[in-house]
């Protein structure tokens, strides 16, 4: 398959206290054309440190990014802000996790929505309102000419990720990436804007790289999954593959956590400690090892290599071969 999107050894740091911290270490993954990609992690894997790494829109007084982020072949990295602001709308469009925070409280929605188009179309003030109140009706909004004279606050928390979604797709971007677009919302909810999601990314031929922690998400709409964990992709597979055959213990620790995965009457499985913070981030070795301390450190690599296990499957460090699950 064609590749749309390629991230080559992308590494994003952090300065805190004077001293830089790698929030995303050195990752390497593709993204196919008409295809939905999932990255998936507990909150502190580098999931949104990664797109908004694609998207540049970290500070540049506080933030280092280094290796090369490939658009249709093309670096983005270098960029200048000007011409970054070209593919930003354009190219690649973007559903943020908050849509309460990511919408202006003091501009109506059609205003908001109409910025895009001021900024990547030619169209005239009745075509920019024309196409906005279309918008609203393609993401499912009843009453668009009245949401259109909105403001934030007067919206549901599902409307506002509605219109969030709207803006994002106001040009049909090449690609859109959806940072937790759900996690916010009630179940019913959750699975209307999944079904939009899925509905616009046939309709508009877009990519999607969906970012979440909810594997139940990850199942029901992705093609691939990355499996991210302290700011490295441990484990990289087509979704079938994945859920049939889990290796990294990361990935097997998660799926262990599913309620769907627990038997009744027993309890729910949980993953040891949490994600350490940059400062206490281990460089050497494997990452997850201080979260699975019955597996011997003589199961792990000092130097993590990726091993393909399967077509289009990888995981990092030979500790996959001999993990088991705390009580197995």
């Amino acid at each position: 398959m064609e590749k749309l999107l390629e991230l080559k050894n992308l590494t994003t740091s952090f300065r805190i206290q004077g001293e830089f911290h790698a929030a995303v270490d050195g990752i390497n993954l593709h993204i196919n054309k008409d295809e939905i990609f999932a990255i998936v992690g507990e909150s502190g894997s580098g999931k949104s440190a990664t797109a908004v790494s694609i998207m540049k829109l970290h500070n540049p007084l506080f933030t280092r990014v280094s290796g090369e982020v490939l658009f249709n072949g093309r670096d983005l990295l270098p960029l200048k802000e000007a011409e970054m602001n070209k593919v930003r709308g354009r190219e690649i469009g973007m559903i943020f996790q908050d849509p309460l925070n990511s919408l202006n409280p003091l501009m109506k929605i059609g205003a908001q929505i109409e910025e895009s188009l001021i900024h990547h179309t030619d169209f005239t003030s009745a075509e920019r309102k024309e196409r906005a109140i279309e918008l609203l009706n393609q993401v499912g909004i009843k009453d668009p000419e009245r949401t259109y004279n909105s403001y934030p606050h007067e919206l549901s928390g599902g409307m506002r990720q509605r219109v969030i979604i709207a803006i994002a797709i106001a040009v049909k971007p090449k690609l859109l990436i959806a940072d937790e677009p759900t996690t916010a919302l009630d179940v019913t909810i959750q699975a209307q804007i999944l079904d939009l999601i899925r509905d616009l990314q046939k309709e508009i031929g877009s990519s999607i790289i969906m970012i979440t922690h909810d594997l139940g998400v990850v199942a029901e709409m992705a093609d691939r999954v990355a499996v991210m964990y302290a700011g490295q992709i441990v484990e990289i597979a087509p979704i079938q593959e994945l859920f049939q055959n889990p290796k990294h213990p990361y990935t097997r620790s998660l799926l262990a956590a599913m309620p769907s995965n627990i038997v009744e009457g027993e309890k729910l499985n949980a993953i040891e400690g949490i994600v350490p913070p940059l400062q206490n981030m281990i460089r050497q070795g494997c990452r997850f090892a201080p979260r699975i301390p019955w597996i011997d450190a003589s199961e792990h690599e000092e130097n993590p290599q990726y091993h393909q296990v399967g077509e289009n499957h990888y995981v990092l460090c030979s500790c996959h071969k001999t993990f088991r699950l705390k009580g197995e």
